[in-house]
């Protein structure tokens, strides 16, 4: 809490530097690159990475970081297209110069879909420390959501982006300290003589390690053409769309400093993910050799418990039982590893690991079926029971402060994103158009608090729609695609008009709704059906309406 209570006041301290609009959105296109580039990366690491990444690698193990493996080739794309041009243009938001290139109606249009899917975005953001602090101060979940979206809400509507962006610098430090003090936390808690290199030893015979997975299903979540072709679109329109990303470096001193900053954050951003994923891995090797919860959501599992007190201990039962099972097999390969037994062992512990897995889904699906919650999960529960149980007490409170820094990083510079394309995009092109600064600073402020207790409400919903990495990127892959083949439409497509941008826009959003009804075609591909759809029926209803334009 007295982590919380600084952020709050050195944000409210930076508010005497944002008394006009160029200071409040854009912070006087002042920042360093470095400030701005580990602005860009704490905006995209949100709690979300560091509960549900962890989460999901202690389920699936790396191939989660094939998602990161189009980001490098799009922000490069970037950094010679999109940044120099809006930098140049002297622009709030990246929606204006939609309405220089076709109209007003098709910037209101892009933006309104950008503040949908953003606000719900931020929602998931808030619900994934939520689900920490819920556990460490014994809160249920509603309240704590309000305690952290609205104190992030107070710094952000005083400091503007400059407080953001400060607050941002020195978030990063601490969750870079924290994951590496839980690190080196792990590894010492493993028994003794088992080493890191035991544990990826271990984690590659229980198939934690697959990294790479070439095969072309489009049903798959994560293979290499997912995370190198469909999520390239995704971060195109992220990074170069996104008014939360735009304006991160649309505050730095110049357009080299612009482009630097926006490629820190391309080779940076893999690394650290993979520390991340780390994490998760290592929680799993750490759960061979001590009792893991059966379920790590305690709160359902106790309910769980209430409800059906005699099938609840048949399964604890077992789940000891084969949890038993489980350790003296890892522990059995571990010590035959290099003997001519090596095998046996290695598929005895494939094999009572299989078995552990399952007792654990009939646990999860028990849990469903007696809270009446069919979308339940655990998966955002696991790296947070792992901390409060198993670390010191002093980590516990730097850890506990990483995840704090990492939502309210994200959570403060979105809000700061919707906040400006509500005021520039919205009141001061509709309601107000010769509003002094006074005005749309006061109306920024406003709105900034709005978009806080909207984004509160989403987040008591998403706690339970599985892992929130999964969540956040399910969210903004039913828009960025269109978005992207909106922007695709103005900067490629010389003769594209208004109506085929804004009907294209239309038909990329149906075309996305389409496919998630009527197929199992996994959510990263949405991006590329959106941008196509949008480009292909963009650049046809111009080409039919040219005369009109």
């Amino acid at each position: 809490m007295s982590y919380l209570t600084y952020v709050i006041w050195h944000g409210i301290a930076l508010s005497r530097g944002s008394a006009d609009t160029q200071s409040f959105f854009l912070a006087g296109r002042s920042l360093p690159w470095w400030a701005v580039g580990l602005s860009v990366m704490a905006t995209q690491m949100s709690a979300i990475t560091l509960i549900g990444t962890t989460g999901q690698a202690y389920n699936d193990g790396l191939r989660f970081i094939q998602f990161y493996f189009g980001l490098p080739i799009a922000m490069i794309i970037l950094s010679m297209t999109a940044v120099p041009f809006f930098y140049r243009a002297k622009v709030f938001t990246a929606y204006e110069y939609l309405e220089k290139r076709f109209d007003a109606r098709t910037r209101s249009l892009t933006s309104f879909f950008f503040l949908i899917s953003r606000a719900l975005g931020v929602g998931v953001v808030i619900a994934a420390p939520s689900v920490v602090l819920s556990i460490v101060l014994g809160w249920s979940e509603l309240p704590t959501i309000f305690v952290i979206g609205l104190s992030t809400t107070l710094y952000t509507m005083m400091g503007g982006v400059k407080a953001v962006a400060w607050n941002d610098v020195k978030q990063m430090l601490i969750i870079v300290l924290g994951l590496a003090a839980c690190i080196v936390i792990i590894l010492q808690s493993l028994p003794p003589g088992f080493h890191f290199q035991d544990a990826m030893f271990l984690a590659g015979a229980a198939g934690k390690l697959k990294t790479v997975d070439f095969s072309f299903d489009l049903s798959e979540q994560y293979t290499f053409w997912s995370g190198t072709l469909a999520a390239l679109f995704l971060f195109l329109s992220y990074f170069g769309c996104d008014q939360s990303q735009v304006q991160r470096y649309l505050t730095a001193r110049s357009v080299d400093e612009s482009r630097t900053s926006l490629l820190m954050s391309a080779f940076l951003k893999i690394p650290l993910q993979f520390l991340i994923l780390l994490i998760g891995i290592l929680i799993f090797v750490f759960y061979q050799f001590v009792t893991p919860p059966m379920v790590f959501n305690p709160d359902a599992e106790q309910h769980a418990a209430a409800k059906a007190p005699v099938h609840y201990q048949e399964l604890k039962q077992a789940f000891h039982d084969s949890h038993e099972l489980r350790r003296q097999a890892a522990t059995h390969y571990f010590s035959s590893r290099t003997l001519a037994t090596g095998a046996d062992g290695k598929r005895a512990f494939q094999q009572a690991n299989d078995h552990f897995n399952n007792i654990r889904q009939e646990a999860i699906a028990f849990v469903q079926q007696t809270n009446e919650e069919p979308s339940f999960t655990d998966v955002n529960y696991v790296f947070p029971v792992f901390v409060l149980q198993n670390m010191p007490a002093g980590l516990v409170g730097l850890i506990v402060a990483a995840i704090l820094a990492a939502a309210m990083s994200s959570v403060a510079a979105e809000l700061n994103s919707l906040s400006t394309a509500t005021t520039i995009d919205f009141y001061a092109r509709h309601v107000n158009p010769q509003g002094t600064d006074r005005e749309l600073l006061r109306f920024a402020r406003l709105s900034t608090f709005i978009w806080g207790l909207f984004s509160c409400i989403v987040a008591t919903f998403v706690t339970n729609l599985g892992s929130l990495i999964e969540v956040v990127n399910t969210f903004g892959s039913f828009f960025y695609g269109s978005l992207l083949g909106v922007f695709v439409l103005a900067f490629a497509v010389p003769n594209a008009n208004a109506s085929g941008a804004f009907f294209g826009l239309l038909c990329g959003m149906l075309s996305v709704w389409a496919v998630s009804a009527f197929s199992n075609l996994a959510f990263l591909w949405f991006n590329v059906v959106g941008t196509c759809a949008t480009v292909l029926a963009g650049g046809s209803i111009s080409y039919l309406t040219r005369d009109k334009a």
